[in-house]
């Protein structure tokens, strides 16, 4: 049998108006696209709304203005499609990183590069490095500390051992007014011979260079010029010279004739202080004669017998120590007495062997005794 299928009646095709229908544009189909977006989707579906605002019931002014406005809404539709395709080519857009300030992983390099890692977190460093590092920092500062005082202490120590006693703070001894004399060195004796006071030598001979046992000038004295043209003798007049009266110089210069002098040895000096110092050594040809002429002609325990120009009144220094006396050395030490005049005289007279030395000292405002007695016991040791 057939079946006989039963449709739904028919409905009457719906009748518009022909104003409706010609003031209703047919418009063109829109291609359906793969993905649309809602956006696109809302403004394609504007003909539907064109045509239903044209269906509704208006006024005639509504109904003259329908075609532009659908005109309008149809002109709307290329851009829509044009839009819709831009949009459609653009890749949807990944969800952004949620700490901000931090830039995206597609965004640290050009199309297709490995994303940028991140940088890596910085380690805390280690208690026990941080102790270690810091006892290694303490050893080295003292190991370096140790080595300064190493080296200033050796420093001090070779300063300290360098320097003369004399130049240490603390240990220099108080200057008791003695001058600086060069270290003494007897003259060499020829080969065989023995000193002048000696057992062995009878006559008391000095064999060595008289003019080599004249004491040095001290240090920062002012040397007198020698004779010149005698080899070193000083000549008898200038010897002479020293003592004051014409008669007394006449005098004496027999004196020295009558006992046989053979040569004089001389040496003079000035210091910073101002104090003048003449040694005169007279040779004669044994002790005996120098002895005889001492102490018959020359001096007495009184007083010189030939004051020197300046002086005229002496006394005997009686506090010439007596440890400065030597044996077998004869001695006669004196001082002018006050009131002397501008300058004071010291004046000492000594035989040794077949030498008699004369040294004297004047200085304006009065001669030092410590001094005076250190030439006088130097050229003592000289001469003995």
């Amino acid at each position: 049998m057939t079946e006989q299928t039963q449709h739904p009646a028919a409905q009457p095709p719906t009748t518009r108006p022909p104003a409706e229908r010609e003031t209703t544009p047919r418009l063109p189909a829109v291609p359906e696209e793969p993905t649309q977006p809602s956006a696109v989707r809302e403004e394609a579906s504007a003909p539907s709304a064109v045509r239903e605002e044209a269906s509704a019931p208006s006024t005639a002014r509504e109904e003259a203005s329908a075609p532009s406005a659908a005109r309008e809404g149809a002109s709307h539709l290329p851009a829509a499609r044009e839009g819709s395709s831009r949009l459609s080519d653009m890749p949807e857009e990944p969800p952004r990183s949620s700490a901000p300030g931090e830039a995206a992983p597609w965004e640290a390099g050009p199309q297709g590069a490995e994303p940028a890692l991140p940088p890596p977190l910085a380690v805390p460093p280690s208690p026990a490095g941080s102790r270690q590092r810091r006892r290694m920092r303490a050893a080295l500062r003292w190991t370096a500390a140790a080595a300064v005082f190493c080296l200033v202490g050796a420093g001090t120590a070779y300063g300290t051992t360098r320097m003369e006693r004399t130049d240490l703070p603390g240990l220099a001894t108080a200057s008791d007014g003695r001058w600086d004399y060069p270290e003494l060195v007897r003259p060499p004796l020829p080969p065989g011979r023995p000193g002048p006071l000696e057992a062995g030598n009878r006559t008391g001979a000095h064999h060595a260079d008289l003019r080599a046992l004249v004491l040095p000038a001290p240090h920062g004295a002012t040397v007198e010029p020698g004779p010149r043209g005698t080899d070193g003798w000083l000549p008898v007049k200038d010897f002479l010279a020293d003592y004051a009266a014409v008669e007394q110089r006449r005098e004496l210069a027999q004196q020295l004739t009558d006992h046989g002098l053979r040569h004089i040895a001389g040496r003079g000096w000035t210091t910073p202080d101002g104090t003048r110092t003449t040694i005169r050594l007279l040779r004669f040809d044994s002790a005996v004669v120098a002895e005889t002429l001492l102490s018959g002609s020359l001096a007495n325990a009184a007083a010189p017998a030939f004051p020197v120009r300046g002086a005229d009144y002496y006394e005997l220094d009686g506090t010439f120590p007596p440890k400065a006396r030597m044996k077998d050395v004869t001695l006669y030490p004196f001082a002018e007495t006050e009131p002397y005049g501008a300058e004071q005289v010291r004046q000492a007279y000594l035989a040794a062997g077949d030498t008699v030395a004369v040294i004297t000292q004047t200085r304006e405002g009065g001669v030092d005794a410590v001094p005076f007695r250190q030439t006088v016991t130097l050229q003592t040791e000289l001469l003995s």
